[in-house]
């Protein structure tokens, strides 16, 4: 007997549930591209956006996923030969780095592995051996999904400016763009990106690319007229802003959600993902004393208020995603980049989320754990709902 039928809750680290007001936004006719409400309403994202990402600078909008945010931020500012360091706590971090290689970069890469943040003594030691200034930029992922671990970038910043380095600090905020606290200028990011489809609640298909005065005075010379930023801050026709075609649908889902974000306000949006994920975490730990299941990062500091890892041993994982699915329609994270993949779950706690949403999510491992005999410890709801009863 299944009981998934109903409406499916999708509970990976992105794409994230999608608002109904911005399905609804999305519901129309193809607009007129040329002139009219289709250009208002994309000179309205600009503000907005920076509001979100705290910053008074730049942003250019790119047609595609992350990956292409990373590629359009890495070819407006490294050239072939040019050297990037590249810190990694996971598969994203991993993947970034290899992108840069496959433009012609010399990567170093520091692994801290996937239990922990980014070490910062170590790399103030490593930047303050660069007396030679041959690292053009340091590449940090904030929060890595396949690891759920979130980086210091603040104290990052302060370590590189303590070292005397100049690189630029780019960083990707895909996961955790209106999730965790980020403030782009007050913690000194060069280059940020970012996409539309965790944090911001839009289905995936556009991404975003902030970047400052230094990052824009560092531009190289080697990039492509689609990937060149300049003109999509600064467009003197409308398609300029996309090197072509807008993608209409989704600027009008963008807008709603950006709606949904200002209504609520920024504060209240990372104090909302602060308490659903310590619910999350509250659970699991009850979870882990009679039985295998693990946060994947001890230290409560350095994990991400959008993602959480699970570690659970053997194939159990794998046979727990498939029940909650199958059963009760409750989609779980794969244990992406981690060997070996079934023995890690992830739960997404990104976007448009509410407490009973947590607490159903919660409640229906919980009973996959029942319904498989994998051991664990009880009460982990009630651990969970004395975090949602103090919001």
């Amino acid at each position: 007997m299944s009981l998934s039928y109903g409406r499916q809750y999708l509970a990976i680290p992105g794409p994230s549930v999608i608002p109904d007001s911005v399905l609804q936004a999305m519901h129309r006719a193809s607009p007129n591209i040329y002139e009219g409400e289709l250009h208002d309403l994309t000179a309205s994202l600009i503000p907005d956006l920076k509001y979100v990402a705290m910053t008074d600078h730049n942003v250019a909008i790119y047609i595609g996923n992350g990956h292409a945010a990373w590629e359009a931020a890495l070819a407006n500012v490294v050239a072939p030969g040019d050297t990037v360091l590249v810190l990694a706590t996971g598969r994203f971090g991993i993947g970034w780095g290899e992108m840069a290689a496959g433009v012609g970069a010399q990567v170093e890469i520091m692994d801290f592995g996937a239990q922990a943040a980014i070490d910062l003594a170590r790399v103030e030691e490593v930047l303050a051996a660069d007396t030679a200034g041959r690292i053009k930029a340091v590449m940090v992922v904030h929060v890595d999904t396949s690891t759920s671990i979130k980086n210091d970038i603040a104290g990052l910043r302060a370590v590189m400016d303590h070292a005397g380095h100049s690189a630029l600090l780019m960083a990707d905020f895909i996961a955790s763009l209106g999730c965790d606290r980020f403030e782009m200028d007050a913690w000194g990011v060069d280059v940020m990106v970012s996409a539309c489809q965790k944090g911001l609640m839009t289905p995936a298909g556009i991404s975003f690319v902030f970047f400052n005065d230094k990052a824009e005075a560092a531009q190289s010379a080697t990039v492509s007229r689609y990937w060149d930023w300049r003109p999509r801050i600064k467009p003197e026709v409308y398609y300029q802003y996309f090197a072509g075609t807008a993608p209409t649908h989704h600027l009008y889902g963008l807008r709603a959600a950006l709606d949904l974000i200002k209504a609520e306000g920024r504060e209240a949006v990372f104090a909302r993902h602060a308490k659903i994920a310590q619910a999350v975490w509250a659970a699991i730990d009850v979870w882990g004393v009679d039985g295998p299941m693990a946060l994947n990062v001890a230290d409560p500091a350095q994990r991400s208020h959008a993602v959480t890892s699970v570690a659970m041993g053997s194939s159990a994982a794998k046979d727990l995603r498939r029940w909650t699915e199958e059963k009760c329609g409750l989609t779980l994270g794969i244990g992406l980049g981690r060997d070996p993949e079934e023995d890690y779950f992830r739960i997404g706690h990104m976007g448009h989320l509410s407490g009973h949403m947590i607490m159903g999510a919660l409640g229906t491992i919980d009973a996959g754990l029942k319904a498989l005999n994998i051991p664990h410890g009880r009460g982990a709801l009630d651990a969970a709902s004395e975090v949602i009863a103090t919001a």
